[in-house]
């Protein structure tokens, strides 16, 4: 019964761990979008710059967007845009620097 225990632990365990790579390496169902190539882009807890830096973005990252909420106007290479994208748990981006190919709405609107 104890190898029985053992093998389930593990089982979950590496479970975990392929989860947890498969989430860092990006991997997941979700469609990701690119940063506006030459620019490094905060950021915010919130839509608009007023909120603050979560962290900043490095060049070339392709960005998953869950959500979007309508905000402060931002013109970026991409146009000008009141779209704020949130691409992790209380993390927001202006859609003026996110190649999702549209002018308007990709994703469901936030809550």
């Amino acid at each position: 019964m104890a190898m029985e225990e053992q093998i389930d632990t593990a089982t979950t365990d590496a479970a975990g761990a392929a989860e947890s790579t498969a989430a860092l390496a990006g991997t997941d169902d979700v469609t990701r979008y690119p940063i506006a190539p030459g620019y490094r882009v905060n950021v915010r807890t919130g839509p608009g710059t007023k909120y603050g830096i979560v962290r900043t973005l490095p060049y070339g990252v392709k960005v998953p967007v869950y959500c979007q909420k309508p905000g402060e106007r931002v013109t970026g290479p991409y146009g000008t845009s009141n779209i704020w994208d949130n691409i992790a748990n209380g993390q927001f981006v202006s859609d003026a620097y996110v190649h999702t190919g549209s002018d308007g709405y990709i994703a469901p609107r936030c809550d």
